[in-house]
């Protein structure tokens, strides 16, 4: 079957109409050679039956008349007789009256049967019929026959051998030539499609030429050209729109990038001035106003002093905002080295630094926390600022404690800080993110407002998320994801 799915259709149909014919032929051959072979067999015994009467009623006479001799005569008539091999005529008594034997030899027959009839012994036929005179049975004729049966089958299956071969070869040259009508227009198909396939030129088409189903698909196979051609052409002319298209983009990439480069230098100098120009009246106004408090302490009053206290102070957060501020713009432009981190340690570590150097004291909570790949330094700043912010909207409960946990996503593993203290009001959560946003006063409670600033960009910058939950005088809960690492199974 395998290699029959291999042959092109020219030899399936061949294959078919020779298997079809050569079935056909034997069953035929077959039914027409049991039915000689039973007409044979009748016919033989209808011959030799009636060979048997006509000898019956030549040698009643004889009988009667006690003459073997003319009995012998009769039988002796059997020589025209090639097939009868003997015959015998036998008395009423059962004893042998005459016989004939075609080879001169003497002849014997079994026991005289009871009523007509026949039996076959090997290749012989043997007859029986008895010789009825005036209604009364007289003697019985018996006859030795061939009966090659065999030899007439063997000769039977030869001819129909010799006729089955001679139907089947003109059975496939028939086939052969009426299949190219079905065969032609498909092989026809089957080469232009092999040559649109080498060659892509779907401007070829396939022959029609006939209008019954196979000229259907043939009508069918070149509308599918034609359509095929079409959109060809379509794609080949969005293909060069796209390759012009890409072009532009990429000539907009380039400009924009000059732009960005230029943005980012521009900036770098910003900062330069920031860190440098900033930075030197700031430390004249420091300076001078600790000047001033030495120097002339004992002739300012007590509301000079405080004022020159508030301007000592002013210019320290100013140089804590600038120096907050650079480090919110470097972020972008230091490179990241990610590394397995153990983050139950690393959140013990920073908790540990914060609390030492406090006033303030809370109860830490630390859960099983799953490691990360992820820059170290940056991750310490991100629990530092995240812990930092706990200790200090919790720092006026009485008993002000700080939990630290983890859950393990598919695909993420999500960190929190959680905190009793002075919480948020959600409304205004999407400021809690942005540089200098504070949703606390100066005065309750000190910072620069650029720290969780910093916690967001880090995290983005390692393909995370970050968001919060809280509710005033209840606490807030400050939450942050890392992807976990993907695994070559």
């Amino acid at each position: 079957m395998r290699e029959f799915g291999r042959s092109t259709v020219r030899g399936k149909l061949l294959f078919v109409v020779g298997v079809t014919a050569a079935l056909a032929l034997l069953i035929t051959g077959t039914s027409m050679a049991v039915y000689e072979l039973r007409d044979f067999r009748q016919s033989r015994i209808s011959d030799l039956t009636a060979q048997a009467e006509v000898l019956g009623l030549a040698a009643a006479p004889a009988l009667q008349f006690e003459d073997p001799d003319a009995a012998r005569d009769y039988l002796a008539m059997l020589k025209a007789k090639r097939d009868i091999t003997g015959a015998a005529i036998y008395a009423a008594n059962g004893v042998m009256f005459a016989s004939y034997s075609a080879n001169g030899a003497a002849i014997e027959f079994p026991g005289l049967p009871n009523v007509d009839g026949y039996h076959v012994s090997g290749d012989e036929l043997l007859l029986f019929k008895r010789i009825v005179s005036d209604g009364e049975i007289v003697g019985t004729v018996g006859i030795r026959a061939d009966y090659d049966l065999a030899g007439r089958l063997f000769d039977y299956v030869g001819i129909l051998a010799a006729i089955m071969v001679v139907s089947l070869v003109g059975a496939v040259v028939v086939a052969n030539r009426l299949q190219r009508a079905i065969t032609g227009p498909i092989s026809a198909i089957t080469s232009v499609a092999r040559n649109v396939m080498e060659q892509r030129d779907f401007s070829l088409r396939a022959p029609k030429s006939t209008t019954d189903e196979v000229g259907l698909l043939v009508d069918a196979f070149n509308g599918m050209l034609n359509e095929l051609g079409h959109r060809t052409e379509i794609l080949e002319r969005s293909k060069e729109d796209l390759r012009l298209l890409n072009a532009e983009l990429e000539d907009r990439v380039t400009a924009r990038t000059a732009q960005l480069e230029a943005a980012i230098k521009e900036l770098e100098s910003f900062s330069y001035s920031v860190s440098h120009d900033l930075r030197a009246p700031l430390r004249a106004i420091s300076g001078f106003a600790g000047l001033l408090q030495e120097s002339h302490q004992e002739s300012l009053d007590a509301e000079a002093q405080r004022k020159l206290s508030i301007i000592s102070g002013q210019a320290a957060r100013m140089g804590t905002l600038i120096d907050d501020l650079l480090a919110f713009s470097r972020l972008g432009r230091k490179a990241l080295k990610p590394a397995s981190l153990d983050m139950a340690q690393m959140a013990q570590r920073s908790f540990d630094r914060l609390n030492h150097d406090g006033d303030v004291h809370p109860e830490i909570r630390i859960g099983k926390l799953p490691a990360a790949t992820a820059d170290a330094s940056l991750l310490e700043q991100v629990w530092s600022n995240l812990l930092s912010n706990a200790i200090k909207f919790s720092s006026k409960k009485d008993k002000p404690v700080v939990e630290v946990g983890a859950i393990s996503e598919e695909s993420e593993n999500i960190y929190f800080v959680r905190d009793n203290g002075a919480g948020f009001d959600p409304r205004y959560t999407s400021k809690l993110f942005g540089v200098f946003q504070r949703l606390h006063g100066e005065a309750e409670f000190p910072g620069t407002g650029v720290g969780l600033a910093l916690v967001h960009r880090i995290i983005s910058r390692h393909g995370g998320r970050v968001w919060a939950d809280g509710q005033p005088g209840d606490g807030a809960t400050f939450h942050f994801s890392l992807p976990k690492e993907k695994r070559n199974d």
